[in-house]
């Protein structure tokens, strides 16, 4: 059994307390490695290495920053197989996910920041024949960057990349229930020779250490991703000490279909979209709004595919669906299954916990659900159940679908299909969420802002906006 360690100060180390907690696998049901159950002292220790490395490493020179970077983006992608394997085993999607997706995204996020910051350009301003007003930015400090669990590395580099590429040092927790990736890239960090201190990696729990490191008044910024309840309580605590934050929260995404849509590219990508990663990813379009004039069609075809998802062991190439993260994760994606049923909800199909045979007999697995007859403001359809659960709904006008689609507490993202130029532009301006994706899913290019609206989040990721948060800006003014 691997009892996995916290990266500080450029060493593997225990918890200070030896304290540990179990990891479980979860399409086995089963631990499989232990991660340190640590605490305020082990995040004190690591804002304490990351600020004596800051100096070095904030004023190293950008190429050689980046060298260091692009060192450790060679190194995750000389060891894509093993890591691969380590988020499925870890989170349960499946390998060959991990293998095409999740790995070669986090490789991809270093090496946009790691070379972005080279060509990171200021603003200049000549204020007629009077002055020279000119901006700088400069690293903010040491950052705190909290990842989730259902995209670990990949969500893990997308954090802490813009912070080490823009001179922050960084105080990192990965998820408690997904730890194992972060831990064999702390390896990566010695191998490639990352100086000590300028990433520090802390395992353990949310209320522990996730909260030693939002309160810490030695980290002036939090990027966070998770759960929109976790991120009021970081807002509550970071606000009256005027930290940086930056919150990418939970999503409740529309997915709208037109009847002039590209029939067949539309409903290949819906099921990717409602499925992947059993649900499990912020974008998925788990509301589904279809023109009426076609919805008995969609429904149809879109039921017969979901049927043909395999739900399995995720180290099969085969397997579709994997297991649900944790067992309360699963109950809790039933529970909203029966809630469902309760509100007048017919299952298409699917809505069952599934026993895979052999090794994965105790796993965590459900069907793909399909769900229909819901009215758009019932729980099922506002709240985020982040399953392989999606709704599907009738529509008859833009007006109308544009009101179901904004009626939730969420606004991350939002898919639409048509072939209308003019509708698109019309229907992408008024829709409520972050980013809007048309006749695609899940494009994207790094360049480009990423966030939410409403209690989808607070800020934006990505690009330039990533670099500029992890640095403070200052005007200099020079008076001709």
């Amino acid at each position: 059994m691997t009892t996995i360690h916290n990266y500080i100060n450029g060493t593997l180390v225990p918890p200070a307390a030896g304290n540990y907690l179990d990891n479980y696998n979860p399409a086995i049901g089963a631990v499989y490695s232990l991660i340190p159950d640590s605490d305020h002292i082990d995040v004190q220790n690591a804002v304490v290495a990351a600020s004596a490395a800051f100096a070095e490493w904030s004023s190293m020179p950008l190429d050689k920053r980046s060298a260091v970077l692009m060192k450790i983006a060679d190194l995750i992608d000389r060891d894509l197989s093993a890591l691969a394997l380590a988020e499925s085993i870890d989170q349960g999607k499946p390998v060959k996910l991990a293998t095409v997706v999740d790995i070669p995204r986090a490789s991809a996020n270093i090496r946009f920041f790691a070379t972005g910051i080279q060509h990171f350009s200021s603003e200049a301003h000549i204020t007629g024949n009077e002055a020279v007003n000119y901006t700088t930015r400069s690293p903010i400090g040491v950052a705190g960057c909290i990842s989730p669990w259902n995209l670990p590395l990949y969500l893990f580099t997308w954090k802490i990349a813009p912070a080490l590429a823009a001179g922050c040092t960084v105080v990192a927790k990965p998820s408690e229930l997904t730890p194992m990736t972060a831990y064999l890239f702390s390896k990566l960090c010695i191998e490639a020779g990352l100086p000590k201190g300028v990433l520090n990696i802390v395992h353990g729990l949310g209320p522990k250490v996730g909260q030693a490191i939002v309160e810490h008044p030695q980290i002036p910024a939090i990027s966070f991703t998770g759960g929109t309840v976790t991120g009021k309580r970081i807002a509550a605590t970071a606000a009256p000490m005027f930290k940086k934050l930056s919150l990418e929260l939970g999503g409740k995404n529309p997915n709208i279909v037109f009847a002039d849509c590209d029939w067949e590219k539309m409903l290949s990508t819906s099921i990717q979209s409602s499925f992947s990663n059993q649900g499990e990813i912020c974008l998925c379009g788990s509301r589904i709004f279809v023109e009426r004039s076609v919805y008995d069609r969609f429904v149809t075809e879109f039921v017969a595919k979901t049927t043909l998802l395999t739900v399995g062991d995720p180290l099969d190439d085969k397997t579709k669906i994997g297991p649900l993260n944790s067992e309360p994760h699963m109950n809790k994606v039933l529970s909203y299954i029966e809630l469902a049923k309760q509100e007048g909800g017919t299952i298409m199909c699917g809505g069952k916990r599934v026993t895979v045979e052999g090794r994965c007999a105790n796993g965590y697995f459900v069907e793909p659900t399909v769900i229909t007859g819901l009215s758009p403001d019932c729980r099922t359809n506002q709240e985020e159940i982040f399953g392989p659960v999606v709704t599907i709904t009738p529509f008859d006008t833009e007006e109308e679908v544009l009101a179901f689609a904004n009626s939730t507490h969420y606004g991350l993202s939002a898919t639409l299909w048509t072939e209308n130029l003019t509708r698109t532009h019309r229907m992408a301006a008024a829709l409520k969420s972050g980013i809007v994706w048309v006749n695609c899913w899940l494009f994207r290019d790094l360049r480009t802002p990423f966030g939410g609206m409403k209690q989808s989040g607070v800020g934006r990721e990505g690009g330039w906006e990533a670099l500029k948060f992890f640095t403070e800006a200052k005007n200099i003014c020079i008076k001709l």
